[in-house]
């Protein structure tokens, strides 16, 4: 016997699916032709969210407003909505009423604006969000009224549907006294979110079946708000947002040296702790990884001998991780019989970056080459996935350091993404982070 599923009480999270089966002699009405189309819209979010995820998918960059840019007409597909836009302009109104005549001119002169660039996102839900022309936002405006004590803001948009062209029926409705107007489409559009409260992070780790509950999309953040001076490019940071997939990878987002750079032999030394204990090579991760996987072997520093005559002689740099501290006492301690003192908290399972220092001796000479690998691939994230470390171009940028001049010469300022700062990966994960500087005496 053949049996049919059903649902359950499970951990998938999609809707019903029911198509309309046609048969000679049906009666079919409004309601059936709308359920038809939600049958396939379902089936195409299923589709979208399930295997291939949600994010931008290109487009939609935050920019400083121009001049001749113009606001979001109301009528658009591109604004915010009707609603929000008229409790905005009431508040505004209201705001002018209680000042005083020069403090309205202030209100008058703001001039706090950005622009979304065209662009295709897919949201966490497999809605597809349609940017097709530029639009300019006034983010004081779109700010909400109680959030407005801060220089900080977060900007992003949402799918939303509106009714439209609409058109009188044929016939009455049966419970109707009038033929009113009845809306003959649905426009797919979007609404833009504007929050002066730093958005919560999508931590799932599977967001295909578990529901979903960041219906925005954010794009941006902007720093140091002045809202009577226009938004400059260097205060919009958009490495928030989040680059379509199913899953969101693990990146290197910063190391304590200079890629290809060359040092004397006391700041070599320096850097790799040799003497200090409070030095050692640094790596800074998109997020948490797991601490435990930080094991003897993960980080390697080689050593290639330089200088006249015959060299490239190799040797490897003894060392340990400093930051997290060292696993040895914690595997000593799982395998007596002798139960741990205290649970593992939190912060001691995930580390968002660690510390590698020298332990051994060994001296640098001038013309040496410090290889430094770190194999990102045994490196697990909170989802057990690899971090995605391959050193594209060498342009993972210096830990709280400005560019130097010999990276600007190199062009390739923002990775191929267009989202600055550049980071490691490729989007396939795991791979191996390599990276190099030299030596000199003086």
């Amino acid at each position: 016997m053949t049996e049919t599923g059903t649902e359950s009480t499970g951990a998938f999270d999609a809707p019903p699916l029911r198509r309309l089966r046609y048969f000679h002699g049906q009666m079919l009405g409004a309601r059936d032709f709308q359920r038809e189309q939600e049958y396939f819209r379902e089936k195409l979010k299923l589709r979208m969210r399930g295997v291939l995820g949600y994010g931008v998918v290109c487009g939609l960059y935050v920019e400083p407003a121009r001049r001749h840019d113009k606001d979001c007409p109301p009528d658009a597909d591109e604004s915010v909505v009707a609603e929000e836009s008229a409790q905005s302009e009431q508040s505004e109104q209201s705001e002018q009423s209680e000042h005083s005549e020069q403090e309205g001119t202030e209100h008058r002169r703001r001039k706090a604006e950005v622009k979304i660039t065209p662009g295709l996102a897919v949201d966490c839900d497999g809605n597809e969000v349609v940017v097709r022309g530029g639009c300019v936002i006034d983010l004081w405006k779109a700010l909400p009224r109680d959030e407005r004590d801060t220089d900080t803001v977060w900007i992003g948009i949402e799918y939303a549907e509106r009714p439209v062209e609409p058109t009188r029926a044929v016939y009455n409705d049966a419970c109707a006294e009038t033929s009113d107007c009845e809306h003959g489409w649905t426009e797919e559009c979007y609404t833009v979110r504007v929050t002066g409260c730093e958005p919560p992070m999508d931590d799932r780790c599977d967001t295909c079946c578990s529901r979903c509950e960041h219906k925005v999309l954010w794009l941006a953040r902007i720093d140091c708000v002045d809202w009577y001076e226009p938004v400059r490019k260097d205060q919009i940071h958009m490495n928030i947002r989040r680059p379509f997939g199913r899953h969101l990878p693990t990146v290197i987002t910063g190391i304590n040296w200079i890629h290809g750079h060359t040092y004397t032999i006391d700041e070599a030394k320096a850097l790799l702790g040799t003497q200090d204990e409070d030095g050692g090579l640094v790596v800074r991760f998109s997020a948490g990884v797991r601490s435990d996987t930080l094991q003897r072997g993960v980080v390697e520093v080689q050593v290639i001998e330089g200088g006249s005559g015959r060299n490239a002689s190799t040797w490897y740099m003894g060392g340990t991780f400093a930051e997290p501290a060292d696993h040895s006492a914690t595997e000593t301690a799982e395998t007596t019989a002798e139960p741990a003192t205290e649970p593992a908290t939190e912060s001691s399972r995930f580390t968002k970056r660690f510390r590698y220092r020298q332990t051994t001796r060994e001296t640098l000479q001038d013309g040496d080459r410090v290889m430094i690998t770190v194999r990102a691939a045994f490196i697990l994230d909170r989802c057990c996935r690899p971090v995605d470390g391959t050193h594209v171009g060498g342009r993972v940028p210096t830990i709280d350091a400005e560019t130097t001049e010999s990276d600007r010469r190199r062009g390739c300022d923002l990775p191929p993404s267009g989202i600055g700062p550049w980071t490691s990966g490729t989007g396939s994960g795991g791979d191996v982070f390599e990276s190099w500087f030299f030596v000199k005496e003086r």
